[in-house]
């Protein structure tokens, strides 16, 4: 599923718009780390937001950056803030991120990087959730399939609905910010689907580390899209 995809998608490289009016390529932008590899995360208190926000600007000029980006199938330690949410704490907890995270200030427009139909939108509300979503419906060579936009601004999400066109490089909704984008430091979380399994509004972005080549095949990469040389 996703290998066709992955194909169709590199195929249509350069069709491709951006998802966020910023240069992905930039000299500024910074892969950020948010495994257990990375010593910051150790002693954190991720379950408060604003030292969350704190360390994502640290790592970010630790490196002369003011974008951080990366993500995709990364087995991260950040979503213990929010074990109910991720997991019982009895079993296994979903740790596996199944999209691209790019860290950037709120009110950063979020643009549609191929024409569009909106496929359902939720609000997302929970701490440590998406906060308010957008999930876009696209169409290539006759195959749909899906991109998911996450931690969004609320008020964007009033000129939406479900069948709404949006037209390639049109922005659609913003970067929201933190507590209203599921209480987050800002950042959009990107994500291709090949097909939502009925879901609307939502869709796992993290998953059971032992479960990856289910999920890395119906979740392709989202750097397809985003195409940054830094992930």
């Amino acid at each position: 599923m996703a290998t066709f995809l992955t194909e169709l998608l590199q195929r249509h490289a350069a069709e491709f718009s951006p998802v966020l009016p910023v240069d992905l390529n930039g000299a500024d932008v910074a892969r950020l780390d948010f495994t257990a590899r990375n010593p910051r995360l150790q002693a954190a208190d991720l379950r408060n937001t604003a030292a969350f926000d704190e360390l994502v600007n640290e790592l970010l000029a630790a490196q002369n950056a003011r974008i951080g980006v990366g993500g995709y199938l990364e087995n991260r330690v950040i979503y213990r803030r929010s074990p109910t949410l991720f997991g019982d704490v009895a079993l296994p907890a979903r740790s596996l991120h199944l999209g691209v995270d790019v860290w950037l200030p709120a009110g950063t427009p979020v643009l549609a990087p191929l024409a569009a139909t909106v496929h359902s939108l939720a609000d997302n509300a929970n701490f440590g959730d998406y906060g308010p979503t957008v999930v876009l419906q696209h169409e290539l060579e006759g195959t749909t399939f899906y991109s998911l936009y996450g931690h969004l601004g609320r008020a964007g999400l009033v000129h939406l609905q479900a069948g709404q066109r949006i037209e390639k490089g049109a922005a659609f909704a913003t970067v929201g910010p933190w507590p209203e984008n599921g209480d987050w430091p800002p950042h959009l979380h990107f994500q291709l689907v090949a097909d939502m399994q009925g879901r609307r509004g939502d869709f796992p972005g993290v998953a059971l580390p032992e479960e990856q080549a289910y999920w890395a095949e119906l979740c392709p990469n989202p750097n397809l899209v985003l195409q940054s040389r830094w992930l």
